[in-house]
């Protein structure tokens, strides 16, 4: 059986995902494909744990829960953010465990400067979200840099913030450990040769967290799909996970049917 393997980003947890998962499952027309979302030290349900310093940590981390859950590889990576980094460390030093990975509004050194990395805009926010206690404050602001409908205090945004404010509740994410996630993110270097995976790149035009051009560069450097999302923000499966899952069985889709016609090309000598 393939497994997905979904990560969330900074400071988020396994719940943040909201219906995504079984969206992504939904549009999924393999039969032997099963999904698991997992918490990063932490976060969530591991928000007692110290987030790691650097991201091959985090990747190995991921690997032991699964090994301890008794989930076996071949997994398919997705991605989100910080998540996303964790899947191209993930690529990078073992390949053979992956039949394929997603990357979601994600920003890498070497191919992106720091400024649209991180928008220059949201320095100062980042760091008062990891010195303050307020759940309900800090909830809203996260919702409003990372939803394209953060500022729209709609039935199902509001219902967003009270799960969300429930969750940091419940599992407190430690100022140290925000600023742990970061520095790990600032650290995290990416090879410049494409891994030996086959990679879809997802980014949004309505990110107010990280330039789109980090994806679009990231997409030129590694000669990789890249799909954009015309305006939805910077957690993309929150904003439209229907688009996201159905790009993504398209992608893969067409990776089966490309692999199907190289295999039946017969080469014949002169």
């Amino acid at each position: 059986m393939t497994t997905w393997v979904l990560l969330r980003g900074l400071m988020r947890e396994t719940r943040h995902w909201g219906e995504f998962p079984e969206l992504l499952c939904e549009t999924d027309e393999d039969d032997a494909t099963g999904l698991v979302t997992l918490d990063l030290p932490g976060n969530g349900s591991r928000h007692q744990l110290r987030s790691p310093l650097r991201i091959a940590q985090m990747t190995d981390d991921c690997r032991d829960q699964l090994r301890q859950r008794g989930i076996a590889p071949p997994y398919r990576l997705l991605g989100l953010s910080l998540g996303a980094m964790v899947a191209v460390d993930w690529c990078t030093r073992f390949p053979g465990e992956l039949q394929a990975s997603v990357l979601i509004n994600t920003s890498l050194r070497p191919f992106s400067p720091f400024y649209h990395r991180l928008r220059p805009d949201n320095y100062w926010a980042l760091c008062a979200l990891a010195l303050r206690r307020d759940a309900a404050r800090q909830e809203r602001h996260i919702l409003r840099l990372t939803s394209r409908d953060g500022d729209a205090y709609s039935d199902r945004q509001l219902h967003i913030l009270r799960e969300w404010i429930g969750y940091r509740q419940q599992y407190p994410v430690t100022g140290g450990n925000v600023l742990r996630q970061l520095l790990a993110a600032m650290r995290f270097r990416a090879p410049r040769r494409k891994p030996q995976v086959p990679l879809l790149i997802l980014a949004s035009f309505g990110d107010r967290l990280v330039d789109t051009r980090c994806s679009q560069r990231l997409a030129a450097c590694w000669h990789t799909t890249l799909i954009m999302h015309p305006d939805a923000g910077h957690d993309l499966p929150l904003d439209d996970g229907r688009w996201v899952a159905a790009h993504i069985h398209g992608w893969l889709a067409r990776q089966v049917l490309d692999q199907t016609i190289a295999s039946s090309v017969t080469v014949i000598s002169p």
